[in-house]
């Protein structure tokens, strides 16, 4: 008769293991930190007015005294970018997280509402979701009037219907779910299963599917003020400072350059954090 020889060692490696972050996740979460930095108080990185103009100083190319050179009025660029966070990052946030409020009371009571009202809420959503998320969020901005607050009401309809899809399959699921049924079998009243069982199960995967999206409704936001129908001059938000530039791109290139950089940038690092987060909470990656 023989015996298996098992690896002592094997008995205690997990199955899964969370996945570490890599260089990449990283720099990109050194990026958010600073950004967020810039955010909340852009003086601790640029003193300056971004406002100020000196006709004198205007088209200034990068330099020491200028590290991403002036604009067509003087104004430092430098600045400008880094003041220009707290509005492309506010814009972006602010959409995402009415997106998610939205969409969790859209589809929990398409969820719970019976056969005649998830058909009708479901069919609204795939009605939006017909139409490209900027075409949407430009619709909306003709009702809502061009502007911060009317950008932020335009992408977070925009991105809601897409959400609400997600959360009315998770909570059907959950409303499915054995300890539901026990709870409904007990006599517990609906509006308490409801709180105790469906929105914390389903509140978890959206927090990380808009923790992804954040990116999109950033470029999004950003893609109205250069449009014109977001953040209005001389606020110096991303978009709105690609607009400004795109007249002087032969003769001053940087005006331009830096807040289209620093958009990418950000769009980048906000998804690899995102995609990270998203395979943490998976469990995806094998020890």
């Amino acid at each position: 008769m023989t015996t298996e020889q098992v690896d002592p060692a094997s008995r205690q490696r997990p199955r899964f293991s969370r996945p570490l972050p890599g260089p990449a996740v990283l720099l990109s979460a050194a990026l958010l930190a600073l950004l967020l930095v810039a955010a909340v108080h852009p003086a601790l990185l640029a003193a300056g007015s971004p406002t100020d103009t000196d006709p004198l100083q205007a088209l200034q190319a990068p330099d020491a005294a200028h590290l991403f050179g002036t604009d067509q009025l003087g104004r430092d660029v430098f600045t400008r970018v880094v003041h220009g966070a707290r509005y492309s990052l506010s814009i972006g946030a602010a959409a995402t997280a009415a997106g998610l409020v939205i969409a969790l009371v859209w589809g929990l009571v398409a969820a719970l509402s019976g056969r005649f009202g998830d058909a009708v809420l479901m069919r609204a959503a795939d009605a939006l979701l017909a139409l490209p998320a900027l075409l949407l969020a430009l619709l909306v901005v003709l009702i809502t009037g061009k502007g911060v607050s009317g950008a932020t009401i335009a992408v977070a309809v925009g991105i809601a219907p897409g959400f609400a899809r997600v959360v009315r399959a998770q909570a059907m699921v959950v409303r499915r779910s054995g300890y539901v049924e026990s709870a409904i079998g007990l006599g517990v009243r609906r509006p308490l299963i409801v709180l105790r069982h469906v929105l914390p199960n389903t509140v978890g995967p959206l927090l990380v599917l808009g923790t992804i999206t954040l990116g999109a409704s950033i470029s999004t936001g950003a893609a109205l003020s250069y449009l014109g129908l977001g953040a209005q001059p001389p606020t110096p938000e991303w978009g709105a400072m690609l607009t400004e530039g795109q007249g002087f791109l032969h003769q001053a290139w940087w005006i331009a350059l830096f807040p289209g950089l620093m958009l990418v940038c950000t769009v980048v690092a906000v998804t690899v954090v995102g995609r990270h987060a998203q395979a943490r909470s998976e469990g995806r990656y094998a020890s």
